[in-house]
């Protein structure tokens, strides 16, 4: 609650909320001035302990997943911040996304580091920082419990499920939108202390800018609801002559007043209404771009399936943070085993946590913020190829460390037994934690060495065997790149791995194998405009003038002209 109570001192009552930054009566000042001294000691330490943990990213390369449509070969980002680059951010959907900050912090970027991936990375690891920092200023300020609150932000910071985030560089979208989310809920810890309109449009307008950032934010009134029970109370209406605070001035009045039930629901009205207006955007998005998977491809029984194992598999993975891959291929058919255990643990520790929600309400908070903001990602609607992603974690993950950081110093109550066990495993796990997140953003070091690492830790990874593929052809190992297009193909005979396969035929002059990969690929794509340049080009080196023709103009009738031109220019086609 916003508020610690009271306590006698012989005739003399104390009154304090430390969470505000005032103690009283004045010999309660010392204790606040240190209190305050760990509050900047623990801001430094979470600056220093990410730095630690995430500073080799700043050595790290851009990779051929994402980064070219976002950053290295988009060249309204590469033009720079100026008033055509902004209008273009507002208007276009990139990547099956209408993120419009994103791509302007893509830009400004650019502006600033140009195609050097050093700056890229760096920023992004500044915002992660940021937004740890935010959620352990909430925490401290609603709970008054500065050390679980810096242990809750500590592992949620150096956490290896957070390095797909930070060290991805066209995941900016995650950590800005983050950085914003978390802004705004410490800006709503402000406002329920004191019902300004100000603060109030505050937070709507740092929620806007969450949204236009990446629209995994969409679940936050439904958290906003969770933290009006706890830690802030507001739910909690008649208080009980204990537990209600002193206020002896109207201004304290308006303060400790809590409003009713259905005020707290109205009063998220405007963030529910942003928050259906961003799902609309994205929906429209992601079926423009096509990456809405049909329920003919995937059934709903079967992502209802995947959906309750990948629940199971985020929690696996948070207690167990091995084997991190960029991709984890769906599978159509699911082991009866996991999905039992899954349910199992999703029903149990549901049923746990609202049996104990009056003792020990942080459970059921954190239990229900883990639960409610996967839904927008747990697969039901289907976008792209990925069973699950580690970067999905990354808000949901703060429910599960509220868990843990407040429920852990409940089982041992004696404050030596806390200093002298408690604080020395809490030092050990973070270090643990930082040194696994260390070696996991060496693999993003670049694509060869990310996608080789995928191969090593899943099994049938179509999308990875084709990006090493793709890197392994800009590094002349063309030969060696077809035999993982060869997989790609045989566990997904998809248009792409085809069309890219016979690029690469094309590079070692075998235009006869090259042509026959590109007749697949049009004959799974008929609009595949690439496959039919690419076609004509592999005709015109054969000699076939006019076959190469016929393709380059057809490509060029959907848009992509380079052969027709470059066969003009040789006066091979009129």
């Amino acid at each position: 609650m916003l508020w610690n109570g009271r306590k006698e001192r012989g005739s003399v009552v104390e009154s304090y909320m430390p969470h505000h930054g005032q103690c009283f009566p004045f010999w309660l000042s010392q204790k606040c001035d240190m209190k305050q001294k760990y509050t900047y000691l623990i801001v430094i330490f979470l600056i220093v302990a990410s730095c630690a943990a995430f500073g080799r990213i700043e050595g790290n390369d851009f990779i051929n997943f994402d980064d070219p449509k976002y950053i290295t070969g988009n060249n309204n980002v590469k033009s720079g911040l100026n008033s055509e680059s902004v209008e273009w951010a507002f208007t276009a959907v990139v990547s099956g996304n209408w993120h419009p900050l994103t791509m302007l912090s893509h830009a400004l970027d650019w502006s600033l580091f140009g195609a050097n991936p050093a700056g890229h990375h760096i920023v992004s690891l500044l915002l992660h920082i940021g937004a740890v920092i935010f959620l352990f200023l909430f925490l401290n300020r609603t709970t008054n419990n500065i050390w679980s609150s810096a242990f809750a932000a500590a592992v949620f910071a150096l956490h290896p499920l957070r390095v797909e985030s930070v060290a991805w560089a066209s995941e900016r979208k995650d950590v800005l939108s983050m950085f914003w989310g978390m802004a705004c809920l410490y800006a709503y810890a402000f406002y329920a202390e004191n019902h300004k309109i100000s603060r109030y449009v505050l937070c709507l307008i740092l929620f806007a800018l969450s949204l236009m950032s990446k629209p995994m934010l969409v679940t936050l009134p439904f958290i906003l609801l969770l933290l009006d029970y706890w830690p802030l109370g507001r739910w909690q209406k008649d208080l009980s002559p204990v537990e209600a605070p002193i206020v002896n001035t109207e201004k304290e009045r308006k303060i400790f007043i809590e409003p009713s039930r259905h005020y707290l629901l109205w009063e998220k009205a405007p963030f529910i209404f942003l928050t259906f207006i961003s799902i609309l955007l994205t929906l429209w998005s992601q079926h423009k771009s096509g990456l809405v998977v049909s329920l003919k491809q995937i059934p709903f029984l079967t992502r209802a399936a995947n959906a309750i194992i990948s629940y199971g598999s985020y929690l696996g993975k948070t207690f167990w943070p091995f084997d991190l891959a960029i991709h984890y291929p769906y599978e159509q058919s699911f082991p009866f085993w996991p999905f039992l255990i899954s349910c199992f643990i999703l029903i149990s520790m549901t049923m746990m946590v609202i049996y104990t929600i009056k003792k020990l309400p942080f459970l059921f908070v954190g239990w229900f913020w883990y639960l409610g903001t996967l839904i927008p990602v747990i697969g039901l609607v289907q976008v792209a190829s990925q069973a699950t992603a580690d970067r999905y974690t990354y808000l949901p993950s703060i429910g599960i460390v509220i868990m843990l950081s407040y429920g852990f110093p409940l089982l041992f109550p004696r404050k030596d037994i806390r200093k002298n066990v408690l604080f020395p495993a809490a030092i050990a796990l973070l270090f643990i934690l930082a040194v696994l997140t260390w070696q996991q953003c060496g693999y993003w070091k670049n694509s060869i060495t990310l996608f080789s690492h995928a191969l090593q830790v899943t099994k049938d990874n179509d999308m990875a065997h084709g990006g090493l593929a793709i890197a392994l052809v800009k590094e002349g190992k063309t030969e060696e790149a077809i035999k993982h297009y060869d997989n790609a193909i045989r566990i997904s005979p998809s248009y792409q791995f085809y069309g890219k396969r016979g690029l690469a035929y094309f590079k070692l002059g075998q235009y006869k194998q090259a042509i026959e990969d590109y007749n697949t690929a049009i004959r799974l794509k008929p609009d595949y405009a690439e496959a039919y340049n690419s076609r004509g080009f592999a005709y015109l080196n054969q000699g076939n003038k006019e076959m190469g023709c016929l393709d380059a103009q057809k490509a060029c009738s959907m848009g992509v002209c380079k052969t027709l031109e470059l066969a003009k220019g040789y006066g091979d086609c009129r």
